[in-house]
C-alpha cells in the first residue's frame, strides 16, 4: 500500500453550475466559454457575441435543462465527481484525495493552493477526460503551468490520456455486461462521444483517435464483430463542421433501416452530467421513439467501485 502522507491526487471535471437557474448558468457559461481552448475566436471579437447574444439567450434555455436532471444534493456533475473521489480516498487511505473544477466551484487552481498549504509536497492532478484532447486536457494543463512556478516545492504530475487503460476499459465494458445482463442486449451498440470541431482535429487535435482507440478497445473487451457497434459524437455547437459521424442523425438512420432497439454508452464522460442525462437519456431517447425505436442509455462510470479501482491505479502508477 502506498504510505505518502505529504501526496495527494487531484481529481477534475469539467463544472457545473452551482444551481439550475439563469444566473448560475450564466457565470458557469461565461467562464466556460471565455476559454480561448474551447473558442479560439480573439477576444475582442468573441466578447461583445459572448455576452451581448449568446449568454442571454442560452442561460435560460440551459437552466431549464439543468433543473430536468437536477439531483437533491446538486449537479448530476458534481455529486457524482464528488462521490468518485471519495470511492478513490478509501482505496487510497494514505494518499489526499480530493475533486475540483475546471469552470465553477471547487476551482482547480483554488484547489491547488489548498493542497501546497496543507503540505502536500507531491500531486497527481487527474483530469476525468479519457480521452485527450486540447478543449479538455490541455486547458486542465494550462493553468497547473501557470500555477506550478509560484510553487516550487510542489511537484504536479499530469495524467494526460487513459483512453486504452485496460482497467478503465473494463471497467466500462463491464458496465456494458451489466446492463445487457439486466436489461437485454440491443441490436446495435452505439458509442457517443462529445464532439469538437473538424478543424481542431484537422489542426492535430487527437481527440478523434483517442476516441475510436476507446470504442475499438471496449468493443474488443467484448467480443463485438464491428457490425455491432457505431462510433458517433454528440453536442455540437453553431454552425461550422465538427466531427462526424453526428449521434443523433446517425441513429435515426438506423431507426429508419429497421434497428428497433439501440444501446448507447457515453465513454467520453466520467460521470452523467447534463450531456448525457438530459441530451442523451432523455433527448434522444424521444426523438429515437418518435421513429419507432427504443434506446437505452448504459450509465457512465459513476463512482462505481471498478471506476474508482482504474482511476486509482492509475495515479499510483503516474505517482510511480
Amino acid at each position: 500500500m502506498l504510505d505518502a502522507p505529504d501526496t495527494a491526487v487531484l481529481a477534475v471535471n469539467l463544472g457545473t453550475p452551482e444551481t439550475p437557474t439563469a444566473p448560475a448558468v450564466r457565470r458557469y457559461l461565461a467562464e466556460f466559454l471565455s476559454d480561448p481552448r474551447v473558442v479560439a475566436i480573439p477576444p475582442i471579437l468573441w466578447k461583445p457575441l459572448l455576452y451581448g447574444l449568446i449568454l442571454p439567450l442560452r442561460s435560460g434555455r440551459s437552466a431549464a435543462k439543468y433543473a430536468q436532471v437536477w439531483l437533491p444534493d446538486g449537479s448530476p456533475l458534481m455529486v457524482y465527481t464528488r462521490q468518485l473521489a471519495q470511492a478513490m480516498q478509501a482505496l487510497m487511505p494514505n494518499v489526499r484525495v480530493r475533486h475540483a473544477m475546471r469552470y465553477g466551484a471547487p476551482a482547480l487552481t483554488a484547489e491547488l493552493d489548498r493542497l501546497a498549504a496543507e503540505g502536500m509536497r507531491r500531486i497527481v492532478v487527474l483530469p476525468l477526460y479519457p480521452q485527450y484532447s486540447t478543449t479538455t486536457t490541455a486547458s486542465i494543463e494550462d493553468q497547473v503551468r501557470a500555477w506550478q512556478p509560484h510553487h516550487p516545492a510542489v511537484t504536479v504530475t499530469l495524467v494526460r490520456d487513459y483512453a486504452v487503460d485496460p482497467d478503465w476499459v473494463a471497467a466500462v465494458a463491464g458496465s456494458i455486461q451489466q446492463a445487457w445482463q439486466q436489461h437485454g442486449r440491443g441490436e446495435k451498440l452505439v458509442f457517443s462521444f462529445h464532439g469538437i470541431p473538424q478543424r481542431l482535429a484537422d489542426a492535430g487535435d487527437p481527440y478523434p483517435q483517442r476516441c475510436e482507440a476507446s470504442a475499438r478497445a471496449i468493443a474488443d473487451a467484448l467480443g463485438l464483430p464491428d457490425d455491432a457497434w457505431q462510433l458517433t459524437y454528440q453536442s455540437r455547437f453553431g454552425r461550422e463542421k465538427w466531427l462526424q459521424p453526428y449521434a443523433e442523425p446517425t441513429m435515426w438512420a438506423m431507426a429508419e433501416s429497421g434497428v428497433r432497439r439501440i444501446d448507447v454508452v457515453c465513454p467520453g464522460f466520467a460521470t452523467d452530467c447534463l450531456e448525457t442525462l438530459e441530451e442523451v437519456a432523455l433527448g434522444f431517447t424521444e426523438t429515437l421513439a418518435a421513429r419507432g425505436a427504443q434506446m437505452r442509455y448504459i450509465p457512465c462510470l459513476n463512482a462505481a467501485p471498478e471506476h474508482a479501482l482504474a482511476l486509482s491505479r492509475l495515479s499510483i502508477a503516474a505517482l510511480a
